[in-house]
């Protein structure tokens, strides 16, 4: 008989995004209701150490009354908060300070003091503020560890030499504090796999692999994208070669843009899950990252949470499922669903896990080699996926305000989807009259949108997070629309013959290079500087 211990959610609040209480406390109470008893709460350096000023300085870092109060409310609804921080990489927003020593990249100098006085403040600051005597301390993707200070300083030694003396220096400050660790476990598979994470079937760990995992250390293995039981089956049978208490952390799918991925989560998790069940996982967590700047809110995956507990404790009946989600949430599952329409083409073999909705919403009219992925006619559909949510959005009044987000992102992608390539089309055709029709009547509507479209999300982004971040969005929106009106300028200079030519528009599009995807067909790219501009950014 299967039995879970510990369910939970882990909320990203380093992107950017750093929860309100109010809008924390709503969310884990709705959790809870689903069956959640955990919450994991990374903080990269968004939670305050009173010994650190710098560490989370204009970050809307979660005070040390904040965190107290979070724990308190986590104990008095049944769910345990634990902490999920770093203390190997991804602390470059706190490096920018230069208060600790640097490896290179986003990773802490291993071996010295400094680094270790940093740890020790931590550890001691939110063994204060939490009751748990779990904490998660990260130690992922530190794929240049040992290769740049470290490596002057030191000379060359493995990463599974400098990963086993820095996590005992950790493991006996975390003695002080009588925590228990949790980490990432791919630093512990990519030294022996060429660099890589994940193996589709089980080989044997190497041993001195294994002796770098100090015995009151659980390995979590996180794994947001495999397809099959198979393969998470693998993964899980080579972790219980390294531990007996190895934890999974799957995803629900927060980070690729504006819209969720519920419909991919809930297919790729339910795999995760029968594989965790199979192997008599006890403890299970689903990510909730906030990569590229958190524009998703972490309520518009309640569907994925939903059926991601059901099927951890046996439940995978669809209709019954649903109906629990009527009750708790108040809004039909089906509808709540369509929260993922932006991302959802009527192409060829969608993947579900495409983000075209991000991607096209900042690719540039002029220089957008994203235009590659544009099928003609796609624009239609936008409209009528804007129109959809926001009839929805007046059904529910608690979550009405994510719908009217993506239903405003959904009216600016009805034109400017297509726009570039439209944009070219009449270029290279010399067609100076369609260009000035479209200049005066397609660009003018598309900035009143984005002025919307702006306006939508500061009020999502003001009911669900602190204030710091937003400044991020302001300023790519307020550069879109600054964008959109330097091409209408240009496209109206140009057949008005006040300008010869338009440089960009003479460059043809090519295939793109970082991926096979065929012409017309929408990919997975979530990076907002990649995707502005071709230049340094």
């Amino acid at each position: 008989m299967y039995n879970i211990d510990s369910l939970g959610v882990m909320i990203d609040l380093s992107r950017n995004g750093v929860m309100t209480l109010d809008s924390l406390k709503k969310f884990l109470t709705t959790i809870k209701k689903f069956g959640y008893n955990t919450v994991f709460l990374y903080m990269e350096d968004t939670f305050e150490i009173k010994d650190e000023p710098y560490f989370g300085y204009m970050r809307s870092r979660y005070s040390c009354d904040e965190m107290r109060e979070i724990d308190l409310f986590c104990s008095s609804i049944g769910i345990e908060a634990i902490p999920c921080i770093q203390t190997l990489a991804h602390l470059k927003t706190f490096f920018k300070w230069k208060q600790v020593p640097v490896d290179c990249d986003d990773i802490l100098l291993v071996d010295e003091k400094r680094t270790y006085e940093l740890i020790d403040n931590m550890l001691k600051t939110l063994s204060g503020c939490f009751k748990s005597k779990r904490i998660h301390i990260g130690m992922d993707e530190a794929h240049l560890l040992g290769k740049g200070n470290y490596c002057i300083k030191h000379g060359y030694k493995s990463s599974d030499e400098i990963i086993k003396k820095h996590l005992e220096n950790v493991c006996q400050i975390a003695k002080a504090y009588n925590y228990e660790l949790l980490i990432w476990s791919d630093m512990l598979f990519r030294s022996w796999n060429k660099g890589e994470y994940y193996l589709k079937e089980e080989k044997t760990v190497p041993r001195q692999v294994i002796e770098c995992l100090p015995k009151n250390v659980s390995p979590v293995y996180w794994d947001y994208y495999s397809g099959s039981k198979q393969e998470y089956d693998a993964m899980i049978k080579m972790h219980k070669q390294l531990s007996g208490n190895s934890w999974f952390a799957g995803g629900a799918w927060s980070w690729a843009g504006f819209a969720p991925l519920n419909i991919f989560s809930i297919r790729i998790m339910k795999e995760a899950i029968e594989a965790c069940r199979a192997n008599d996982i006890k403890n299970i967590f689903m990510t909730m990252w906030g990569d590229d700047g958190m524009e998703c809110s972490h309520f518009s995956l309640l569907p994925a949470l939903l059926c991601i507990a059901e099927y951890a404790n046996g439940n995978f009946d669809e209709d019954k499922i649903k109906a629990k989600f009527k009750k708790i949430v108040g809004v039909e599952f089906d509808l709540f669903m369509k929260l993922d329409l932006p991302n959802l083409l009527e192409v060829n073999s969608p993947k579900y896990w495409e983000n075209p909705s991000k991607y096209m919403l900042y690719s540039d009219l002029f220089c957008g080699f994203l235009d590659y992925t544009v099928t003609e006619g796609t624009g239609e559909l936008f409209g009528r996926y804007s129109r959809e949510l926001l009839n929805i959005s007046k059904s529910t009044r608690a979550y009405g305000y994510i719908f009217k987000t993506l239903s405003s992102l959904c009216g600016v992608l009805e034109i400017k989807y297509e726009l570039g390539v439209k944009t070219r089309n009449l270029y290279k055709g010399k067609d100076k009259n369609g260009l000035k029709a479209l200049a005066s009547c397609e660009y003018t509507e598309l900035e009143k949108r984005i002025v919307h479209l702006h306006k939508c999300f500061e009020r999502q982004w003001y009911i669900d997070n602190k204030p710091s971040g937003f400044e991020v969005h302001d300023s790519r929106l307020g550069g879109l629309l600054q964008r959109v009106r330097s091409c209408k300028k240009r496209l109206l200079d140009y057949a008005n013959e006040r300008l010869e030519k338009i440089d960009e528009l003479e460059t043809d599009i090519l295939p793109l290079g970082f991926t096979d995807s065929p012409n017309g067909q929408p990919i997975s790219y979530n990076s907002y500087a990649n995707t502005f501009s071709s230049n340094v950014f």
